[in-house]
């Protein structure tokens, strides 16, 4: 396990994007050899998209070979309404890039069959190849996706009643109005996530420093679903100075002293100009 430490936000956002830009073109994808990237939502991503976006505008970075799988999805809410994942990620990514809209997976939570929608979720990312990266954000009590705390580690895609702090934390998005926001979504699961090849999970913000502590501190537990993780073999968590606020001051100084090392993976930024 990796655990990557930026100053700030912005610098947390700008290191993730990197490392994602890399790995694509590293991988050289091409008609017949498609990056798969698993993608999330929510407030923490934002600045990691906006830099993906400013590689691609830039000709650094190019989607096309490129097929994404999102995490979850609102059930009930309209795909356009302005608060589904749908919404979200055409607005603040997918508009954007050069991606075939056929090429970008996301659950469909309006769907007759709710269970057969995720089945057929699971389906299309195996026949993909599976996930190369899986980029995730994690919630206050350390949920990944929806899959709240108890879930089982080694779920698949399915229907999901969201804990109540969930709702809380996402009254934001629907004027404050806990009776607008949705109860229930479809979810990638833990098992789901873990079987990428390789996942990259940002947590940035104080209030995620307690959830970052049981995540890498503490044993894992279904309580605190992110601790999963722990037993991949490629995880790296990238966060801010904030968040490290609940760790041990000799496990900070530890992955700082690594920093030179993990620097490396995003330090060239390789381009697509340069046929790298």
């Amino acid at each position: 396990m990796r655990l990557v430490i930026l100053d700030n936000y912005d610098l947390a956002s700008e290191w993730a994007a990197k490392y994602i830009c890399n790995r694509i073109i590293q991988f050289k994808p091409g008609q017949d050899r498609y990056f798969i990237l698993g993608l999330p939502t929510g407030s923490t991503p934002l600045g990691c998209y906006k830099k993906l976006i400013e590689y691609h505008k830039s000709g650094n970075l190019s989607f096309k070979y490129v097929k994404t799988f999102n995490m979850d999805e609102y059930v009930g809410l309209p795909r356009n309404h302005p608060e589904s994942y749908h919404s979200y990620m055409w607005n603040n990514f997918f508009k954007h890039i050069d991606i075939d809209p056929n090429n970008a997976h996301i659950l469909d939570g309006n769907a007759a069959d709710l269970q057969a929608e995720c089945d057929a979720f699971e389906k299309k990312i195996k026949e993909a190849g599976g996930i190369d990266l899986f980029v995730g954000g994690i919630g206050p009590d350390g949920h990944i996706a929806f899959n709240e705390p108890g879930s089982s580690l080694v779920s698949r895609t399915r229907l999901k009643t969201l804990a109540m702090d969930t709702i809380l934390a996402n009254a934001k998005y629907f004027d404050g109005d806990l009776a607008k926001v949705p109860t229930m979504a479809l979810t990638v699961g833990v098992g789901t996530v873990m079987d990428a090849r390789e996942v990259m999970i940002l947590i940035t913000g104080a209030h995620k420093a307690f959830a970052l502590y049981k995540a890498i501190e503490e044993g894992v537990n279904h309580m605190w679903t992110v601790s999963a993780f722990q037993q991949h073999p490629r995880t790296i968590f990238v966060c801010d100075e904030d968040a490290t606020l609940e760790l041990r001051v000799k496990t900070v100084k530890y992955f700082k002293g690594l920093m030179h090392v993990h620097n490396k993976l995003v330090d060239p930024l390789y381009s697509m100009k340069e046929g790298k």
